[in-house]
């Protein structure tokens, strides 16, 4: 195939990848979406192969076929709950392919060149390895933060910051002495000591931030695992990987950026691991009082003798599957003429987008879920809030202690109804560790147990 014609098939790829990411924009064209991103991804892989003249078709066709058949295993297995948990581990596996490729592209004796060449390609090849090993390692430390394996809470180590600049100035001298280096036995022990700091600095980065922030890690990992993938394609010359990693690269940027401002966070502190933020206390807060418990036929009755109800979705919801008796509960109160809606906070469940899938899942009508914008200044006329699963989100502590954890952090003002029914399981705190004085005020009701049996229980009631 001519170069003319694989130039042709990579700008109609690059074409259904910007497609593809407006459609994933918007809950209604995000399935139109996927479908552009998988045809622009086939045509990709299509024309690259037809194109790069492998040593052996076969065995790339082969590693090619063991890999979709893992991946789509793995990922038909993965409950709604545990899908950040598996972006994570996805961009891992880029930062990963982009320490390899710098690697495998540095030793190639066909590969190295004179001059100014040498020295672009060196670079290159140094920040391709650079940005993967740090999407690498900390990709991996968000799994296990995500999967209760690590803490939740950050992990502030003494003089964290100096330590950080400190790996950073040494990255930089690693670096010069890589690319000055005149042979590849001088320049390989500089490009294995940066990438050891890189791969240290991704963990500790990410350790470094708490649990109420961990949607901003994932959507952030995103944006350097395109980065990465960017790196790699001028270290192998391929435009189109130029391209997507671009594209995914500053998407996820915008998005991590989008959702600090969410959550009156500054987008470099979150980044760099809390880096010019003061520090937190332990999170602990004054609530007294006692909660009032309530049970699920009384939940019945506050429902239908309302006009206005509020269903606020979190983690919990999607732990106990309980999306689906949800939408059939708000089919019920709309046909006795209540008017029910869902608001969903940006970091709502553990990724971004959590919440919206679930309940698209559910079959929920688009114009019924709005966003905390949206939604923020209607609750003082609500007549009663649904919390279903949900805590960091609606704790008014964001707003009432200076000092903790997710002190500034915009939430659902939830208590501002008339009635506010939380469903729990017990009185755990939520995943920035921190309690919630919601569960103690004079209008807050508690609705323990597991949340499909409880909303099950109030249908039955209906």
């Amino acid at each position: 195939m001519s170069s003319g014609i694989i130039s042709a098939a990579y700008i109609a790829a690059s074409i259904l990848f910007i497609l593809s990411l407006g459609g994933l924009s918007n809950q209604e064209s995000a399935q139109r979406g996927n479908l552009f991103g998988i045809a622009g991804m086939a045509l990709a892989i299509g024309a690259t192969l037809i194109g790069g003249t492998p040593v052996s078709y076969a065995l790339v066709i082969a590693l090619m076929a063991v890999g979709g058949a893992v991946g789509g295993f793995v990922a038909a297995r993965v409950e709604m709950t545990a899908m950040p948990q598996l972006v994570a581990m996805l961009h891992s596996f880029v930062g990963l392919a982009a320490v390899l490729v710098g690697f495998a592209s540095y030793l190639d004796p066909a590969g190295h060149f004179v001059g100014a060449e040498k020295t672009i390609h060196d670079v290159e090849i140094f920040l391709g390895i650079l940005i993967g090993a740090i999407t690498l390692t900390g990709s991996v430390a968000a799994f296990g933060k995500l999967q209760g394996i690590l803490t939740s809470r950050p992990v502030l180590i003494p003089g964290r910051h100096l330590l950080n600049l400190a790996v950073a100035a040494a990255c930089a001298w690693l670096g010069y002495c890589f690319v000055g280096a005149d042979s590849i036995n001088g320049g390989i022990w500089p490009l294995l000591a940066m990438t050891i700091l890189a791969l240290i600095f991704g963990i500790h980065m990410v350790l470094a931030i708490g649990g109420a922030d961990m949607p901003v890690v994932i959507s952030m990992l995103n944006s350097y695992s395109g980065w990465a993938a960017a790196a790699t394609g001028f270290m192998l010359a391929n435009d189109l990987l130029i391209v997507t990693g671009a594209l995914v690269g500053s998407s996820g940027a915008i998005l991590s950026y989008i959702m600090c401002r969410a959550m009156n966070r500054r987008f470099i502190s979150v980044i760099l691991g809390g880096f010019g933020t003061p520090e937190a206390n332990s999170g602990t807060i004054e609530t007294g009082g006692e909660t009032a418990a309530v049970s699920a036929s009384e939940t019945a009755e506050l429902l239908t003798s309302a006009k206005t109800v509020v269903i606020v979705p979190g983690y919990g919801m999607a732990v106990a599957h309980a999306q689906h008796p949800v939408s059939e509960l708000v089919d019920a109160l709309k046909t006795r003429g209540v008017t029910a809606r869902f608001a969903i906070h940006p970091v709502a469940g553990r990724m971004p987008g959590h919440m919206n899938v679930l309940l698209a899942e559910a079959k929920v009508p688009y114009d019924s879920v709005l966003e905390m914008d949206e939604i923020n200044g209607d609750f003082p006329t609500t007549d009663v809030v649904l919390v279903i699963g949900a805590n960091d989100i609606v704790n008014p502590a964001a707003q009432e202690v200076p000092d903790s954890p997710i002190a500034g952090m915009p939430v659902l003002e939830v208590w501002k109804a008339a009635t506010t029914i939380v469903l729990k399981r017990s009185m755990a705190t939520g995943y920035a560790g921190v309690d919630n004085p919601l569960f103690y005020r004079e209008n807050t009701r508690m609705l323990f147990g597991d949340a499909k049996q409880s909303i099950s229980e109030v249908l039955s009631t209906l």
